[in-house]
């Protein structure tokens, strides 16, 4: 592995490539001599920055393919209070929390979507609720997962902490029941606990609130339902003063 990085640092990193500074950064062929000798990063802050394009231009090559139905590619989730008024933070589909001035910065670099590129429907939103995001398909749409990282986060079985990046697609109410895919009717879990539902196993269903519960089977803990806050730990009350 050294000897790859090495081989990829020799290039990007050296003086005069990758520099954020620079209006038009080099990122591919020689830079010119010009951009070498108002380059004033340490070493290391050239390795950083060259890494980065690195991994930047890998993701926005479209080799990488897809991952969980969706190009790969970093996914950011944030309120539009936080956008608008850029304080708070954004959450990748892996759970890293970053600042919106982070988030910002990355969107500069993002692909735009939109109805009119065809890429995937919009999301429609109603006090936070998504809209008109179904189909009658069984495999849920790219749209219907985007949707997922920003409503579960991560995989919903109680106590998990996968991320969205490792998780599945789950119908709460099996496919073969609704023939519907609804994104209301549709929450992530990751594989080893997606496994776990079956009949006479653990079941799921959405509350009051749209949060997922799963149930366990009867001979386990009466069939209690269970939640899993810890992707959404905001929503968990403080404990009370005594």
């Amino acid at each position: 592995m050294r000897a790859t990085v090495e081989a990829v640092l020799a290039k990007l990193a050296a003086p005069g490539m990758c520099n954020p500074l620079d209006d038009t950064p080099c990122v591919d062929g020689a830079p010119s001599q010009d951009a070498i000798d108002h380059d004033t990063r340490t070493t290391a802050q050239r390795q950083h920055d060259g890494l980065l394009a690195g991994l930047r231009g890998l993701l926005a090559s479209g080799d990488l393919g897809q991952h969980n139905g969706l190009p790969a590619s970093i996914i950011i989730t944030t309120t539009l209070a936080e956008l608008q008024t850029a304080a708070g933070t954004g959450r990748t589909g892996g759970g890293t929390r970053l600042p919106i001035s982070d988030v910002i910065r990355l969107a500069r670099h993002a692909h735009q979507y939109s109805p009119a590129s065809g890429r995937y429907p919009q999301a429609v939103f109603d006090n936070a609720t998504p809209l008109a995001l179904y189909h009658t398909k069984r495999l849920a749409t790219r749209g219907q997962r985007i949707m997922l990282y920003a409503k579960d986060r991560g995989c919903t079985a109680p106590g998990c902490t996968v991320p969205g990046y490792l998780a599945e697609v789950h119908h709460v109410t099996d496919w073969t029941q609704c023939r519907r895919t609804d994104i209301d009717n549709l929450t992530f879990a990751c594989g080893p606990h997606h496994r776990m539902l079956k009949p006479h196993g653990w079941t799921t269903r959405k509350n009051t609130k749209g949060d997922t519960e799963w149930i366990p089977p009867p001979h386990q803990d009466n069939g209690q339902p269970r939640t899993n806050t810890y992707h959404h730990r905001r929503k968990t009350p403080p404990p009370r003063r005594r």
